[in-house]
């Protein structure tokens, strides 16, 4: 298709085209730049069109297409219009002390429920979350590996029971 075919052709279906852009857009500059891309798009990709198949289906196909493709690209970018100056605030350090109050109580309540399972139990386990292996823990403790790993074992076994009693009576 040469040029001035192409112009004569995509001109005719000016009004057509132009208003389903604005069916798709709902906006009438977003419509203008939907038509002009998809003006730019036809014309570059003339040579594709087989003679003799509908053009305004050609076209409508390319304007949905180009459409479709811009929705997503705004969809995965979020454009901000301020400068980048009106956002240091979220990366400011204010010297806050942050609260710890929760986190205390919850530690208070911690050292009360390794009170109840006892110090047999209490040591080992706290020695291997804190990241100690069986073998340094059963080492300092001077008891054999397997009785480490039974008193980590039944640690856990008690602390589930007594947080989950505690969840339950607080309900």
């Amino acid at each position: 298709m040469s040029t001035v075919e192409f112009s004569s052709e995509f001109n005719s279906l000016e009004n057509i085209l132009f208003s389903f852009a604005m069916k798709l857009t709902k906006n009438r500059e977003d419509a203008k730049d939907l038509m002009q891309e998809t003006a730019m798009r036809a014309y570059r990709h003339r040579d594709k069109f087989t003679m003799g198949t509908n053009f305004k289906s050609w076209c409508s196909t390319i304007m949905r297409n180009t459409f479709i493709n811009q929705y997503r690209k705004k969809k995965l970018r979020r454009n901000v219009n301020e400068p980048i100056e009106s956002f240091l605030f979220a990366v400011e350090n204010k010297n806050v002390i942050p609260n710890r109050g929760e986190m205390n109580i919850r530690m208070k309540e911690y050292k009360n429920i390794f009170g109840e399972i006892g110090d047999i139990y209490s040591i080992p386990f706290l020695m291997f979350y804190r990241g100690y292996e069986y073998k340094e823990i059963a080492e300092y403790l001077e008891i054999p590996i397997g009785t480490v790993k039974s008193r980590i074992f039944l640690a856990r076994k008690k602390l589930k029971g007594i947080i989950n009693e505690r969840y339950e009576y607080q309900r």
